[in-house]
């Protein structure tokens, strides 16, 4: 059993109350120890991600109480992917938010910042339905203190209502682990996985009610149409940096979805038969359409964004919801994609905040720094909007390459293709208002020039722009990795076996894996 599986929860979950009781008033300790922290997080997530890159499976049991009765955490390809981007985006985003002085408009945010990312690097790690649970709590109580951080009325109220939302959200996962209890009389993943082979035909009703309740949930934490009403109005309020780390968090349904329908309620089980291809892929492809048709009506920059992240989990949602290993690899290639470019444009209407009284698409004098502001928003356009060359493009012909042949094919090429042309509208419209129209607009007499950003946040922010450009150029290397990802999704019998037949031991990967 190796321990370094759980430094990734228990490393934020340690400096998050040493800050607070320690550095308490000296906001440079504060971030000395939370930027180390994160640092250290992406050597161990770098570890973990070389450890099972060959398939290998790694499993933690707290106390030494093997599963299905003790609580696991559990390392495979797919979670310690996602710890890795979780980590890294987080690096960015704190220097941008150091570097902005964000971290200073408000009491404890590097606190709360580290009990966010325990929250996140809980989900990705845990082998138990309930426990999945308690990490989505312990993210939704942080990322509504990062929400409501420097204050603000219009804030509160976006707050409030984000927190309202994920409640319900909240109530019916606890009364779907409730069914799944009730049914299998386990929440183990693994040992679920098993347990729901074993359920006749005529005792479906319950497994059923509970599969569809969790794909509720995931679909509230994924910002699925008709459950993204939430996300708009919360993302654009959030403080810049918070923003651009939540953009990891739609991507926690995302896996949620990914994780529980191909090992518990796969495809061909015919307990869950229908839910992914009736209702979740028709759902993912309304999203896309509508998060693509928000970033053309958006009358702010801030919400531009937002709507592009809707945008962007519905292209995500559909190449899940084929749930074939080639639609699960390239919705992954794509989650890595969106959430780095989600982020940058985050951090980029900041950027133009920073020297406009508001951030409405209408002509301004132009901003402090507006060059250099321009381009990396051009270029975080050109990702999101999947133009060539970056990742984007390469991401939607994935998807469309795994959509070829289905039943639903000229649906899915339509939908895409129109909503691409239709984000690509939109965000030209917005970077000709903010930075080409402005040129014309003088400023007020007498007005005070605004301070160029720092120099670190240009840095964070080109950061983010470098690693979707080396996602695009090691395109190949990427996609073969979340192929393999795919493949060990496909045959869950190693994760099963190492978590519940041979505990506190790391499986061999199987012969499929090489």
């Amino acid at each position: 059993m190796t321990h370094w599986l759980i430094a990734p929860v228990i490393l934020p979950a340690m400096l998050a109350p040493f800050i607070i009781l320690a550095a308490r008033y000296h906001i440079g300790i504060q971030r000395v120890f939370s930027i180390t922290g994160v640092l250290t997080l992406i050597a161990i997530a770098g570890g973990l991600a070389w450890n099972t890159s060959d398939g290998t499976i790694m499993l933690y049991q707290l106390g030494d109480w093997a599963a299905p009765f003790g609580i696991v955490l559990v390392g495979d390809r797919l979670s310690t992917m996602m710890v890795l981007l979780t980590v890294v985006l987080a690096l960015f985003v704190l220097i941008y938010a150091i570097s902005s002085g964000w971290d200073g408009r408000g009491r404890h945010f590097h606190a709360l910042f580290q009990f966010q990312l325990m929250g996140i690097l809980g989900a990705f790690l845990t082998g138990d339905l309930f426990n999945l649970f308690v990490f989505f709590e312990v993210l939704l109580i942080a990322s509504y203190g990062l929400m409501i951080h420097s204050g603000g009325t219009t804030r509160l109220r976006a707050g409030v209502q984000y927190v309202l939302f994920n409640l319900i959200g909240s109530t019916l996962f606890l009364f779907a682990l409730g069914a799944i209890y009730a049914e299998t009389g386990t929440l183990n993943m693994a040992d679920l996985a098993n347990r729901v082979q074993l359920i006749t035909p005529d005792e479906t009703v319950g497994i059923r009610v509970a599969a569809v309740l969790l794909i509720l949930v995931f679909a509230i934490k994924a910002a699925l149409v008709p459950l993204h009403f939430w996300l708009p109005s919360s993302y654009a309020e959030a403080p810049a940096p918070v923003a651009a780390l939540f953009a990891i968090m739609t991507k926690v349904g995302a896996y949620a979805i990914i994780r529980v329908y191909t090992m518990i309620f796969p495809p061909d089980l015919a307990v869950t038969s229908g839910l992914h291809d009736v209702w979740l892929l028709p759902a993912a492809l309304i999203s896309l359409a509508i998060g693509m048709t928000g970033v053309l009506a958006a009358k702010r920059l801030d919400r531009l964004v937002a709507f592009s992240i809707i945008g962007s989990m519905g292209m995500v949602l559909v190449s899940i919801a084929l749930f074939s290993p080639v639609g699960i690899a390239a919705a992954l290639y794509y989650i890595v994609h969106s959430t780095l470019a989600g982020a940058a444009l985050f951090l980029i209407a900041d950027l133009v905040r920073s020297s406009r009284a508001n951030l409405d698409l209408t002509p301004q004098p132009p901003v402090a720094g507006a060059t250099l502001t321009a381009g990396l928003f051009f270029a975080g356009a050109i990702a999101m909007a999947g133009l060539p060359p970056l990742s984007g493009f390469l991401g939607k012909l994935l998807v469309l390459d795994a959509a070829y042949g289905t039943d639903l094919m000229v649906w899915i090429w339509v939908i895409v293709l129109v909503s691409s042309l239709i984000s690509i509208v939109g965000f030209a419209r917005a970077g000709s208002i903010l930075f080409w129209k402005a040129k014309s607009v003088a400023a007020p007499e007498g007005a005070i020039p605004a301070p160029v950003p720092a120099t670190m946040s240009y840095v964070a922010v080109g950061g983010l722009i470098a690693l979707l450009a080396a996602h695009t150029i090691f395109a190949g290397q990427v996609h073969s990795y979340t192929t393999a990802v795919a493949a060990q999704l496909f045959d869950p019998e190693p994760y099963i076996s190492t978590v519940v037949d041979t505990p506190g031991k790391l499986s061999k990967p199987s012969t499929e894996d090489h």
